[in-house]
């Protein structure tokens, strides 16, 4: 009779802790845009809602090469204006300041890009990543060639903007919900450095400088109005519109040959 009862008990707590360690075993794989959406999304909400700002605001992109920053700004509901959300550290850009000219250079590009939902890769062997549309109107003009300038998770490149894992889930999260929400593509502008008049002097005599000079243009106008400026291409130059009037969530930058 005791041993009968003793070896009931054993089983009952066999079974008890084998049924606990079934629970404890039973893990999922995210991917990783779902694990951006399960674990990064909340902390995110909760950041932006202390600056007046939610996911699926309309999205804008700054980059900066020599500074390795990358800037997102978010469209202020209020005013109508873009706020900075967060200037996130760029781990790994190949390349010299100037242009991307050719495929297989390792150079990362500067001008004004956009990105639209199909240029979303969430199944990215760089965790996430999105493609900055190069070359744009303006560089086939010039005949310049490339593909697949990307900006991704991992620091690693090879003429793309590297912004490791945990940094491009929360930028890539903020673009796709822009996207989703009606804004037709999110603007990327890349610029050597920071361009103020001290910056642009210390590179007068560069072989880049006229051309910076025109990206120069694009850059004064978001400093001045904080709404990303209409681009255009004419006569071989970016040509650039203010437009702080356009309707909230629509596409500022619309890059094509007139």
């Amino acid at each position: 009779m005791r041993r009968s009862l003793l070896s009931s008990l054993c089983l009952a707590v066999a079974s008890l802790m084998l049924l606990t360690g079934c629970q404890h075993s039973k893990t999922r794989n995210f991917t990783p845009l779902e694990y951006v959406h399960y674990k990064t999304r909340p902390q995110l909400e909760t950041r932006l809602a202390k600056q007046g700002l939610q996911i699926g605001d309309p999205v804008y992109i700054r980059a900066f090469k020599s500074e390795m920053q990358m800037e997102v700004w978010m469209q202020n509901r209020n005013t109508g204006q873009y706020d900075l959300y967060r200037t996130y550290p760029i781990c790994r850009a190949s390349g010299a300041l100037g242009p991307k000219e050719k495929e297989g250079d390792l150079q990362a590009p500067e001008g004004f890009y956009s990105v639209n939902a199909g240029q979303l890769n969430p199944n990215s062997k760089y965790y996430l990543s999105f493609n900055l549309g190069y070359p744009n109107d303006y560089d086939r003009s010039l005949g310049r060639t490339g593909s697949a300038l990307m900006v991704h998770g991992s620091c690693v490149s090879k003429g793309c903007f590297a912004m490791t894992d945990a940094h491009i889930g929360e930028i890539y999260l903020l673009v796709e919900e822009s996207l989703k929400n009606g804004q037709k593509t999110v603007p990327v502008h890349i610029f050597p450095f920071q361009m103020t008049e001290q910056k642009m002097a210390m590179r007068l005599y560069s072989e880049w400088y006229p051309f910076w000079v025109n990206l120069k243009e694009g850059y004064d106008l978001f400093e001045l109005a904080r709404t990303p400026p209409e681009v255009s291409v004419k006569n071989g130059q970016y040509a650039f519109a203010a437009d702080a009037m356009a309707p909230m969530g629509t596409s500022y930058v619309q890059v094509a040959q007139k």
